[in-house]
Order: C-alpha cells, then structure tokens, then sequence
C-alpha cells in the first residue's frame, strides 16, 4: 500500500445509534467547537468526557496555534506575513502532504494560492470585485519557494500560503491519534466533516458515514444524504463547491477551488468528492485535488490509485441530474 506523505467545507454527517454500553468501558460521546466548526466524538473508553474535551481542546489549540490563516497570530501567519521563516513539525508534514499532491495532480493542487483565494473573498478579508490576477499570479506556485531543513525560503515575499485544504484532516488525525494513545479501539472523529474510524461502533459494526446530496442551497449537512458510507480503522473526506461560493457583481458564480495556473475560480461537472484513505489528511488534500482537476483528470487519477490503499466516490452532474463514479468497496443508498 502506498502512503502518501504528505479543500470548503466537507459534506458529510456521522449517523450513529445509541446501546447498552459494554460491561467494561461504555460509549461516550463529546461534541462542541474546533477550528471554527463543530466536531464530534464517539468513543468506547474509560476515560471521561471532560478529559476527552480536555484533550481536543489542546489539541485545537496547537493547531489554530500553528496553521490558521485566519488567526493572525498563528505560525502560518509568520511565514506569510515574513515575520518569521521557521517551520514547526506541523507546517513541515503538511507541506510535504500538499507537495505531494501538487505532483500527483500535475500542478491542479497548490497551496500557494492564498492571494487568490483572499481577493476572491475566500479568507478573512473582504473580495475584490476586479482583481488583477495577472498581477497575483507573479507569486504563486511551487516553484516560488523551497524549503531547506526546517526553513521556508521564498522567491518573492509576496508568496503566501494557504493550508486550509488539509489542516481540518491533519487535526482530525491529531485528535485521532491521541485517543489512540489513549487506549481507544473502538472511536470515530469527526471536525467539520472531516472524518477517521477506528473498530466497531455501538451496534458492533463498520461506522456508517452519509454523503449529502450536493445541490446548490444545501446548506445544512446530513438533511439530504446521496448515500452511505461504511468505514473502519479509515479516513474519509469530502469536498464540493456547492456550499462555498457566492455571486460577483457581474452574476458570475465564484467557487473556492481556484485554478493556480489561470487564477480562475474553477468550475466542472464533478460537484462532489469523496476520498477514503489511512489518513485523513491525505484525504482532506486528496479530496480537494479531486475537485481542481475536474470530472476527466480526477476519474483517471482516481482508477490508478484504487489499488494503492485511495478509494474515491465522486457525485458528477449530468443531465438526467447525477451520476457518480466509485472506487469504494461499500456504499449504500
């Protein structure tokens, strides 16, 4: 299997049945805020809530610490702003993530892309209506930086980054992680639709995950499932550009997915990725590359990759209204 050492919001809800705890450690489950979503845990352990919170908690906290654009005081924040060229652990692993990406999609995925996605309106600051992508694109794209050790140089000060497409999935994976440590067999994890399983759910059997019906207004997630999903000790990830989008002044629907090479928002017949992997930062990128590249490129990336360890399931628009292409093993309406 090959694992890849390594993108608007995900559309996926948990759909969990409650039962009789077992004789030693009991089902618990612990919900409320991480990285400006909801998250939820459901997790057989002997721990208690408050500790589990406790735990997410810190956990939220290094990574807003670390690789939040939106936290102008965040790590990431440094580098863009060139306060500071020094990677930590975190920034390292996901640039190696995105790096792998950029060459598996031959360019599609780009984490430089922050100074289109911030005139565009998809950052903290407010859009530009005519912006000049001539001009941003002088600074974005791979080639425009390197790192050396643990230092981030770049070609142009004005190179910026932009880990939003994976930083859900990486922290999912921390949070994971450290229920595992924790002695957790039996869990699923979920930030924002953001997902990882681990074992068995209450009902002794694979976690069941939905997919939603990706239409435009859908704003409400779980109220309109496509499909089930069945995973275990997997990450699963979505990506779409149905919820993430607004209207220019000129009526032109402007998506998240921004193309690096034309600094177009990119807009195709493939509404809807989902990816299924070890890890789910792999998926978080891994979906959101899916959605760059478009209906074509994805769905023959997506076949090579079937037997290395990717599943992909992919909602497509076509005249009759959907149809959808699989690589997953299970998945049930």
């Amino acid at each position: 299997m090959v694992f890849f050492i390594k993108a608007i919001f995900a559309t996926l809800i948990v759909t969990l049945l409650s039962v009789g705890c077992t004789p030693k450690e009991r089902y618990v489950t612990v919900e409320g805020y991480m990285l400006g979503t909801t998250f939820r845990i459901v997790a057989q352990t002997s721990a208690s809530q408050s500790d589990i919170y406790s735990q997410a908690m810190h956990i939220d906290s290094v990574a807003k610490s670390s690789m939040s654009i939106f936290n102008p005081n965040s790590l990431i924040s440094a580098v863009n702003d060139n306060r500071c060229d020094t990677l930590d652990i975190h920034l390292l692993r996901n640039m190696a993530v995105a790096a792998d990406m950029h060459r598996l999609s031959g360019g599609a995925y780009d984490i430089t892309v922050k100074p289109l996605t911030e005139a565009y309106g998809f950052v903290a600051k407010g859009r530009i209506e005519h912006p000049n992508i001539d001009s941003l694109l002088q600074f974005v794209g791979f080639d425009r930086f390197r790192i050396n050790g643990n230092r981030v140089i770049k070609e142009d000060s004005r190179v910026q980054f932009d880990l939003n497409s994976l930083a859900k999935g990486y922290t999912v994976d921390m949070l994971a992680d450290r229920l595992e440590a924790m002695g957790c067999c039996n869990y699923i994890v979920e930030i924002g639709g953001e997902i990882r399983a681990a074992g068995k759910n209450p009902l002794n059997s694979e976690w069941r995950v939905g997919v939603d019906t990706p239409f435009e207004g859908n704003q409400t997630p779980g109220e309109y499932q496509h499909s089930v999903v069945e995973i275990s000790n997997r990450a699963l990830a979505t990506s779409g550009n149905y919820r993430r989008y607004h209207i220019d002044n000129q009526g032109n629907r402007i998506t998240h997915t921004i193309d690096p090479k034309t600094g177009k928002s990119t807009s195709s017949s493939l509404l809807s990725a989902t990816v299924i992997t070890e890890r789910c930062v792999v998926a978080d990128a891994m979906a959101t590359m899916f959605m760059a590249m478009g209906e074509e490129r994805a769905v023959a990336l997506a076949q090579s990759l079937k037997d290395k360890g990717v599943e992909a399931y992919f909602i497509i628009a076509d005249k009759e209204g959907y149809k959808t292409f699989s690589t997953l093993k299970t998945i049930s309406k």
